[in-house]
């Protein structure tokens, strides 16, 4: 028994020992972190004012490794104790300047008060001084301040209408006497500065092969190639005795040219059987899109015009493939929207929006639908649905006349194209129609009394009517020009400007035997 209270007192002993020395190591290393906390909490109270957020870093880097770097870190502690002091006497100089530069402004604040206080008072006395004099006038005069301004404002209305009647009627005989030779001016001057490019397309397509054996294997066995072409291109085939040549005949050209384009390939491969037909036509088609969309973008850049709705742009280049009345259409826009840039600029207008204008004017002609509406309108709301400007949608839908005119640009863009339709050798006339006209211009002058003779000349741009002598006199012709002019303005359609020349003359006839 006392053996094991002897070795229960040993083990007591030696836990106690053990506890002490646990509760001795615990009393330093708690002393110890409190120094090396106490340590750290100076060095960033040191670094706390301008490097917060490295101060933390170091603060935290310290608590972890302050054993191993508090050598190094006590060098940076004290170079940044010295920048930190010349930081801070640059703050005090700062300081002290900026103190001084208040004081300064405090002071020019209150000398700014006080003279506005002066002026406040000046102007009260003024004030009282202008109601002062005003009162005086009203009791010399007889008249109310209102009555004499109302008085005033009559007179003054009364001699401004003079002097405007005046100014305007000046205004519209200098008018009158220049404008018909500006406008010439620069009419002329926009045509002569545009080179244009004409080219005139049918309504068929010849397509030209080496030998007639070719024509066998285009036609296929029983026609199925034929068929299978004209059905994959909805082009009618001609093929008759016209040697070396096959005819394609359809309203579209740009179906007519994906045809074209397929039948040369197919020629050139030598393999024409149905499936290879469609196979071909198909590749073409892509090709031809792919020109249409280039083509669009070639004519905007080389026009220098951007931000064109991609579907817009299409449209421009389908307008490669059209034509009106023999003159191909986009030529036409090219020529329509440089002559109105040359004219907006000759105007003092902006030319950009007029070349913009004229290269749309007719994109109402080549929608991918047809509905029942004239191109000016159709155009114009597709200009409407891809963002177009208002006034260029207005140009686009009033160039002619099926709206009303809202902007400068319209009246331009009409002009224009008018100046590229009617020139000679743009457009070309059916032998029918073009007879007809000449004729119902003859026959309209023909109708006035004291006619002789007329004759249409210059393709139907000038009238010539001879009158008798004896029948109407000097004044009467002029009469009768004026006449005539305005009923063909009336009730004809023509290009350009007709001019009648009236002419009346005395013959004397003698015979020498």
């Amino acid at each position: 028994m006392q053996i094991w209270l002897i070795i229960a007192i040993g083990v007591l002993a030696a836990v106690c020992g053990v506890v002490a020395t646990l509760i001795a190591q615990r009393k330093m290393a708690n002393t110890r972190a409190k120094q090396i906390l106490a340590d750290a909490e100076r060095e960033a109270e040191d670094l706390k004012r301008n490097k917060i957020l490295e101060g933390r870093e170091e603060a935290l880097q310290i608590t972890t490794d302050a054993e191993k770097q508090a050598t190094q870190r006590m060098a940076k502690v004290q170079s940044a104790e010295s920048r930190q002091k010349q930081r801070e006497l640059q703050l005090n100089q700062q300081q002290s300047e900026n103190a001084r530069a208040r004081n300064e402004i405090d002071g020019a604040r209150q000398a700014l008060e006080a003279q506005a206080s002066v002026l406040e008072t000046r102007s009260a006395e003024l004030e009282h001084m202008h109601r002062q004099a005003i009162e005086q006038l009203e009791h010399i005069s007889g008249l109310s301040s209102q009555e004499a301004k109302e008085k005033l404002v009559e007179s003054l209305k009364d001699e401004a209408k003079t002097a405007a009647a005046s100014y305007i009627n000046d205004i519209m005989d200098e008018a009158k006497m220049t404008a018909n030779k500006e406008a010439k001016r620069i009419v002329v001057q926009s045509i002569q500065r545009v080179a244009t490019e004409t080219a005139i397309e049918n309504s068929v397509t010849v397509f030209h092969i080496d030998s007639d054996e070719i024509k066998g294997r285009i036609i296929g066995r029983e026609g199925r190639n034929i068929r299978a072409l004209e059905a994959a291109t909805g082009i009618e085939i001609i093929v008759d005795d016209t040697p070396e040549a096959i005819v394609l005949s359809g309203f579209d050209p740009v179906r007519r040219e994906i045809a074209r384009l397929a039948l040369h390939q197919l020629v050139a491969d030598g393999r024409i059987h149905p499936a290879r037909i469609e196979e071909v036509v198909a590749k073409v088609r892509r090709q031809i899109e792919e020109e249409i969309i280039e083509t669009g973008k070639r004519t905007a850049i080389d026009l220098g015009i951007h931000g064109l709705h991609p579907d817009l742009i299409r449209m421009v280049g389908k307008m490669k493939y059209r034509s009106s009345y023999g003159q191909n259409l986009l030529q036409h826009s090219r020529e329509t929207a440089n002559l109105c840039a040359i004219m907006a600029a000759e105007l003092g207008l902006n030319p950009k929006k007029a070349r913009r204008a004229g290269l749309l004017h007719d994109i109402g002609k080549v929608p991918d639908e047809e509905p029942e509406l004239p191109h000016a309108l159709l155009g114009m709301k597709l200009a409407e649905k891809y963002k177009e400007k208002p006034e260029i949608c207005n140009a686009i839908g009033a160039h002619h006349d099926e709206i009303e005119q809202t902007s400068l640009l319209a009246p331009i863009v009409q002009v224009c194209d008018a100046i590229s339709g009617a020139r000679p050798g743009a457009r070309r006339e059916i032998v029918e129609a073009y007879i007809k006209r000449l004729n119902d211009l003859e026959q309209l002058a023909l109708s006035y009394p004291g006619v002789v003779k007329t004759y249409a000349i210059q393709a139907g741009r000038e009238l010539r009517v001879i009158v008798g002598a004896d029948k109407i006199d000097d004044v009467e012709t002029e009469r009768l020009s004026s006449e005539i002019a305005r009923r063909i303005q009336d009730e004809m359609t023509y290009p350009g400007q007709v001019k009648i020349t009236v002419i009346r003359e005395t013959r004397s006839v003698a015979f020498a035997k």
